[in-house]
């Protein structure tokens, strides 16, 4: 098991790899990082198993989909999708309607009139400056010209962006929720970065190519089943022994 490769490894170079950390918990060396993930990966796969790219055709539902998303449940944010779509059926339909009539037809995704809002200024911002509602020229940008696009739009942060560019676009990035800002936090993989953003920043640098949308979505069913904010269990964890507070 790829947990137990863990502990062979951390024996026959945990004195060197210790050097190498900072007092908290930051390795200096990013291939040390990557070949943490790469055990990690491989751990996660072994309890979770490994999730398949499934890319969407119309960019801006995968747009609206993660919007809705936010701070909620899977079903609760797809029962919203659902309803925003047998309401409008079209995307400009969303953008002219009011926000009242958004909201309606979202409410049960919680938050609904700040994304109600949220929804309806994107699909403006998106309208206005590429003349229609559609993304699809996204698909010829860039990594960085997808994401540069992406969080201009008002209300569009660097998760959301990550989570069109993975789930919708397919690309290689990683987005970073509160679960996997934990999660990593808790690895020491990259040391304990403040908030997020810096996590994702940090780990741009370290994860193993073709691996972000395991570890991403592994790492989120980790930190729901077992690495929870309180009461985490470390002792049924499948990463324990690649784990800096696991092995605390």
């Amino acid at each position: 098991m790829a947990a137990r490769r863990g502990g062979e490894a951390g024996r026959s170079s945990g004195g060197s790899a210790s050097k190498r950390r900072s007092r908290t918990g930051r390795v200096s060396d990013p291939r040390v990082a990557r070949r943490r993930l790469v055990r990690i990966g491989k751990a996660l796969e072994h309890r979770y198993g490994r999730p398949e790219y499934r890319t969407r055709r119309d960019l801006v539902a995968g747009l609206v989909r993660t919007i809705l998303s936010q701070n909620t449940t899977d079903t609760n944010s797809r029962g919203a999708f659902l309803a925003l779509r047998e309401r409008f059926p079209e995307w400009a339909q969303v953008a002219g309607a009011n926000v009242r009539s958004i909201e309606s037809a979202i409410r049960s995704g919680g938050l609904a009139r700040t994304k109600a809002r949220r929804i309806k200024r994107i699909l403006r911002d998106i309208e206005a400056s590429t003349g229609e509602l559609d993304l699809g020229f996204l698909r010829d940008l860039s990594d960085d010209e997808v994401f540069e696009y992406l969080v201009a739009l008002d209300g569009v942060g660097a998760k959301t962006a990550a989570c069109v560019a993975l789930f919708d676009l397919g690309r290689d990035v990683m987005p970073v929720d509160t679960h996997v800002h934990r999660v990593v936090g808790r690895l020491g993989v990259i040391g304990r970065p403040s908030s997020r953003d810096a996590t994702y920043e940090s780990l741009k640098a370290v994860v193993p190519p073709g691996e972000s949308l395991s570890l991403h979505v592994n790492m989120i069913r980790l930190g729901r089943e077992l690495c929870r904010p309180r009461n985490p269990d470390c002792i049924a964890c499948p990463v324990r022994k690649d784990c800096d507070e696991g092995r605390s």
